[in-house]
């Protein structure tokens, strides 16, 4: 729960610092401006809203490493990725997609902080509690806090508690351990295809290698 609030609060502060001349530029995320990763966070943060008032009675089904898939890589053909670029646009000025971002992005905030971590909530047909669907989120939020910084040097990183539990899950998604030789971050970065890993972390990666990126959803 208190990693989930620092990832988000983090990535929350470093939307809200951004110069508006950096929404147009490519994010990390492949094929997507920074105004489009923003708005994605703004349906992130819906998604955590209406996750978090969907109880549900039966037993978990996942946990947060299992609330994870490895998936195909994105096409681009989605209809929701295809939607985003233009919510994005719509918004026209960056202060009104930070705006709205940050005032859907407060209640999510304080809907974790008062939830029950041990009430089960259901969601994407899958049942589990609220501590591991809010643990779940604390990757989407540390990958996606380094896509928004990924062209500005100066930003402030990813809290360093909350990279490291990130890795710890993604490790758990691949089922194995990242060498202890590669840094949270890198982990994070080539391990999710966001970059080419260097030839000292391949040789390091050894047969894992061969099986990265993982795409996750």
């Amino acid at each position: 729960m208190d990693l989930f609030s620092r990832s988000w609060t983090a990535l929350r502060t470093a939307v809200a610092d951004l110069p508006d001349a950096e929404f147009d530029r490519p994010s990390g995320c492949a094929g997507w401006l920074v105004r489009d990763l923003v708005c994605h966070l703004v349906i992130g943060a819906q998604d955590v809203l209406i996750t978090l008032v969907t109880p549900a009675d039966a037993e978990p089904t996942v946990d947060a490493v299992g609330y994870w898939s490895v998936v195909e890589p994105p096409t681009g053909e989605d209809p929701l990725d295809a939607l985003i670029p233009r919510l994005a646009a719509a918004y026209g000025e960056p202060r009104w997609l930070r705006f709205h971002f940050d005032d859907v992005g407060a209640a999510a905030g304080r809907a974790a902080e008062l939830a029950d971590p041990a009430a089960r909530v259901s969601t994407q047909d899958k049942v589990l509690t609220v501590g591991d669907f809010l643990s779940a989120y604390v990757l989407e939020w540390t990958l996606h806090h380094l896509d928004l910084i990924a062209g500005v040097p100066s930003a402030a990183e990813p809290p360093a508690e909350t990279l490291a539990a990130a890795r710890t899950l993604l490790e758990g998604i691949a089922g194995t351990p990242f060498p202890a030789a590669v840094s949270d971050r890198d982990a994070l970065l080539v391990a999710t295809g966001r970059r080419p890993p260097t030839d000292a972390e391949r040789a390091a990666l050894g047969d894992l290698a061969a099986r990265l990126p993982l795409s996750i959803g």
